[in-house]
């Protein structure tokens, strides 16, 4: 996939056929005047009514309603009341279907990503970290992340060689759905 045309197609299918498409890709945000890059190493989907695990399990609501738009659209909540997580809204308009982008590596801006984590290793392997080193918060819930005019937007990057399904992570209902995944460099002979 090498634009968002052709990503906001992906994205209008099913979350778990979409997520893995998503690694590689760029997280891209232009915060305070500021640029940083990830590109996406671990995403998970979430599918909905079908799936207990989801935000949107039990409906639209005013917190989860950027999952009901557009493929594209970027649902952001508090995790704990503390850390923000960037998904993206997946499949039909009205599903509630998402895909939350749980971690990746900085490859643009990482002295602004390293300043805004507090000059901390490991800069954006988890939800929490990617959204502070992007500065990614509530307020930017419902942008387009296709529209390249964005402050968040998702740009084409290079595909992982591999990549690996595992179980979700983090949560305590329909554990057992291979819907994490996670680009898998691959190893030299």
């Amino acid at each position: 996939m090498n634009s968002t045309r052709e990503l906001e197609s992906v994205l209008a299918g099913p979350p778990e056929l979409a997520a893995p498409l998503l690694l590689g890709w760029h997280l891209v945000s232009h915060v305070g005047g500021e640029e940083v890059a990830v590109r996406v190493s671990e995403v998970e989907a979430y599918k909905g009514e079908d799936d207990p695990a989801s935000h949107a399990y039990r409906g639209e609501t005013a917190r989860n309603g950027s999952m009901f738009r557009k493929p594209g659209t970027l649902y952001v909540y508090r995790s704990y009341g503390i850390h923000s997580c960037a998904n993206t809204a997946a499949g039909p308009e009205g599903v509630g279907w998402g895909i939350l982008i749980r971690g990746g590596e900085v490859v643009e801006g990482t002295g602004v990503a390293s300043r805004r984590r507090g000059y901390r290793p490991d800069l954006a392997d988890g939800p929490g970290k990617l959204c502070q080193a992007l500065a990614i918060g509530t307020e930017h819930n419902g942008l387009d992340l296709l529209d390249t005019r964005s402050v968040v937007r998702l740009e084409p990057g290079s595909p992982p060689e591999r990549v690996m399904g595992t179980p979700r992570v983090g949560i305590s209902k329909a554990r057992d759905r291979m819907w994490r995944f996670v680009a898998v460099s691959q190893l030299s002979p």
